[in-house]
């Protein structure tokens, strides 16, 4: 099979059709472009769960699955509290690797305002690398759920911050000296720095108290993977402008160094959103000083097409991510 995520087609035939058994409290679950589980306990609090791997960075994959978690969480419109990491490390790891990795998911906590609720590790011959698993959980009050239920044809469609960054910046880190032969330091740098831009929590806050509808955190598979399975979820169609999917140049310059393309490749800190009007989201983003962009709206029917000036091209189920034709 190829690598990332397995196929939309593989997901519905054999994860999707098999799980059969239904409870109550779990009001949503497992299906395409829902980015965690949403349970309720009875009460007017709902609690919001989601899982991450990373399986390509080493350790530096913590802080990476620790925003993907929690980013999943917050766009249901849920306050995260707690992560909790489980991580699978191959038999040459030393105790100060082990220090070291709790500490990043410490840290990457504690700047999130949530509490590292535990970090189980397993030395096993079975992996070569570090296989990083965070698990997040957050609660909010059944008036603030975020679904990908709300989303209509005629919705705007809203990109906050820039495509591509979780990718830039874990390409630039590991593949710094093949950078340098072509960039100046001080652009891999800036590029390495995008890590601080992986949590959408500030801009799913705002955007949960200014009219949006749904919310996806664009991750594997890039903001074209994001956009059809969001699309996909909602039974809608979408007419997107390609030029007005932001992105930095630093994500353009390396991503034509690898021959890789940015609308493919992994963006965690890039949020996808549906607004009934979205300039108006846009500037209330912007008013909290997060960069957001109207790229297009929702349709009627199934096609989900990208224009590029005269060219047009139609969205297919996500594909292997980029990152892991360089990584």
């Amino acid at each position: 099979m190829r690598k990332g995520k397995i196929s939309e087609s593989i997901y519905k035939r054999s994860v999707l059709k098999q799980i059969k058994a239904k409870r109550e409290e779990i009001l949503s679950g497992a299906g395409i472009g829902e980015d965690c589980a949403v349970l309720s306990f009875g009460g007017d609090i709902l609690t919001a769960v989601s899982q991450c791997p990373i399986t390509v960075l080493g350790i530096e994959g913590a802080k990476y699955a620790v925003h993907a978690a929690v980013n999943a969480v917050a766009v249901s419109g849920a306050e995260p509290l707690a992560a909790e990491a489980s991580v699978l490390m191959p038999i040459d790891t030393q105790e100060t690797d082990i220090k070291a990795l709790t500490a990043l998911l410490e840290e990457e906590c504690s700047a999130l305002h949530i509490q590292l609720a535990g970090n189980r590790i397993e030395i096993t011959d079975a992996v070569n690398r570090p296989i990083i698993t965070v698990t997040a959980a957050g609660r909010m009050k059944r008036e603030k759920w975020v679904s990908p239920a709300n989303i209509k044809p005629g919705q705007d469609v809203v990109v906050s911050k820039w495509i591509g960054l979780a990718g830039t910046a874990a390409i630039a880190k590991k593949k710094e000296k093949e950078l340098l032969l072509k960039f100046p330091y001080r652009f891999i740098k800036e590029a390495q720095e995008y890590e601080r831009y992986l949590s959408v929590v500030p801009e799913a806050a705002v955007a949960a108290t200014s009219g949006v509808c749904a919310m996806h955190s664009v991750a594997e598979g890039g903001i074209f993977g994001a956009l059809w399975e969001m699309a996909e979820g909602a039974g809608v169609g979408l007419y997107i402008d390609l030029k007005k999917l932001p992105v930095r140049q630093e994500t353009v310059e390396v991503c034509e160094f690898f021959g890789i393309s940015p609308y493919e490749l992994t963006s965690g800190g890039c949020l996808l959103m549906t607004a009934d009007n979205g300039y108006d989201l846009t500037e209330r983003l912007k008013a909290h000083g997060i960069a957001a962009a109207v790229a297009g709206r929702t349709t009627d029917g199934n096609d989900r097409v990208v224009v590029n000036e005269e060219e047009k091209r139609f969205l297919e189920p996500p594909k292997t991510d980029e990152i892991y034709k360089v990584l």
